[in-house]
């Protein structure tokens, strides 16, 4: 079968909106699971004590910081087996698969290794001490246990996720957290001849389940696609690189996020609980926004590898309406739920910053959406040092306003989040000037036609040898 033919055969063509809405839901609900469970450790670890329950947040706070670095795995892996598939070459998505994983197991090896030597200083940076500090050692030392699996979970997601296959990660996310639930009602409490572990049993529970979902995953790969016949170093740098690029964008959008809650903070202590409400309303909002990124991704990425621009372009225009569309709603839904956001999150005494500052982050909703969908839109074309300068503009830019902004003068929350804004705005009028008109040497670009890598002649010379 020819690329054109693969390419016109796909499941997008018949029934787009279908198409998109079916990879978008089972990304959705897999993303959710892992918070729904932290809010149930949380829930168990608090019956301990505040000690406990502090150490916990510690650990948790160093292990998502840290986390967070490697998910280049997963977002560049998707990205090359997607295209893969859309030139149709097989050898290519095993032999990227196959790197994903034997990297993911020796970044997580190395992981365990060096963070159970730095455990005990990083709970200290956090400020931890006495009982505190020795709970979060223990959590973090025994979590660690478990890097190797985790990122072989992500990257085994990417794998799946760039063969259109959403629905195994989505199962994978509710076993490995439905049975962590389970093992941390008998580790942290105890049952029959079980003692009691406190801390120590919900990190045990997190690492054994992360295990298994590692082992499963895994296992649907390699069934799904082999081993791969050979390596190669030209893949390795490419995905480094891609790492590289990654983990700077996601390095400066933490840091004007933080830099964003520090402001609102030193306002005073209302402002900063009027500041977290509306940020964890904008959290939880981000969940719906990845899930339509994480699908844009593959299908950009299968178009864009087979090299039907057109059909990509069609893709991104699909996926920024319905992404639009979706900021849009959230928008209305925040500012109809005002009184209830109010009521259910807000302390009294900071109702009177809340109010603006709620509704500019509603209002700030479209452009949000449309700076995650352009996101996954670049990240499938493999984009990604656009994706890293726009974002080094905006956080310059963020940064930039927050350090003039006079913390003492009325409605300044309002300015950090009309900032906020104005960050994310950057954001997606960057993203959406990449694909229309398509500025610079634009990969969606309509003159852009597929041709094979350096790398791919090589398999492909290599592959006739053997034949």
């Amino acid at each position: 079968m020819n690329k054109a033919t693969q390419s016109n055969r796909h499941p997008f063509f018949n029934a787009p909106h279908r198409n998109f809405l079916s990879l978008t839901i089972p990304v959705l609900f897999s993303l959710i699971a892992e918070p729904l469970t932290g809010l149930v450790d949380t829930a168990f670890i608090a019956r301990l004590g505040s000690t406990s329950l502090a150490a916990l947040g510690v650990g948790a706070m160093v292990l998502s910081s840290v986390f967070w670095i490697f998910n280049f795995l997963g977002i560049s892996t998707q990205t090359e087996v997607s295209q893969a598939i859309g030139r149709g070459k097989q050898r290519q998505v095993n032999r990227k698969s196959g790197l994903a994983i034997l990297l993911s197991l020796c970044f997580g090896f190395l992981l365990t290794a060096v963070g159970w030597l730095l455990a005990g200083p990083a709970a200290s940076l956090m400020g931890a001490a006495g009982e505190m500090h020795k709970g979060a050692v223990i959590y973090l030392q025994l979590r660690l246990l478990g890097a190797p699996a985790i990122l072989v979970t992500i990257s085994t997601f990417g794998v799946l996720r760039g063969l259109q296959d959403m629905r195994t990660p989505l199962w994978v996310a509710v076993g490995i957290n439905a049975l962590n639930i389970l093992l941390d009602i008998v580790l942290i409490f105890g049952m029959g001849p079980i003692p009691a572990l406190g801390i120590a049993g919900a990190a045990v529970a997190s690492t054994v389940s992360q295990w298994i979902g590692a082992l499963w995953a895994g296992t649907v790969v390699i069934s799904r696609l082999g081993l791969p016949e050979r390596l190669l170093m030209e893949d390795v740098k490419k995905l480094l690189q891609a790492g590289g690029d990654l983990i700077i964008r996601t390095g400066l959008l933490t840091l004007f996020l933080v830099l964003a809650t520090r402001s609102a903070t030193r306002i005073g202590p209302d402002a900063g609980a009027a500041h977290q409400a509306i940020r964890q309303v904008w959290v939880f909002a981000n969940f719906f926004l990845d899930a339509t990124a994480i699908t844009a991704q593959s299908l950009i990425g299968f178009f864009f590898g087979s090299g039907h621009i057109r059909e990509a372009r069609r893709v991104a225009a699909l996926v920024c309406g319905w992404s639009a569309g979706a900021g849009i709603v959230m928008a209305v839904l925040m500012l109809l739920g005002y009184r209830f956001a109010a009521i259910a999150f807000v302390p009294a005494s900071a109702l009177a910053l809340f109010a603006p500052a709620w509704f500019v982050a509603a209002l700030a909703q479209p452009f949000s959406a449309l700076s995650f969908i352009t996101d996954g839109i670049h990240w499938g074309t493999g984009d990604y040092r656009y994706l890293r300068n726009a974002v080094a503009l905006a956080t310059v830019c963020g940064g930039l306003g927050l350090a003039l902004l006079d913390e003492s003068r009325p409605g300044a929350l309002t300015w950090v989040w009309i900032i906020t804004a104005s960050w994310i705005v950057i954001r997606a009028f960057f993203g959406m000037i990449r694909i229309w008109p398509g500025i610079g040497n634009s990969p969606l670009s309509g003159t852009r036609r597929f041709e094979k890598t350096a790398v791919d002649h090589l398999v492909d010379r290599s592959a006739t040898k053997h034949q």
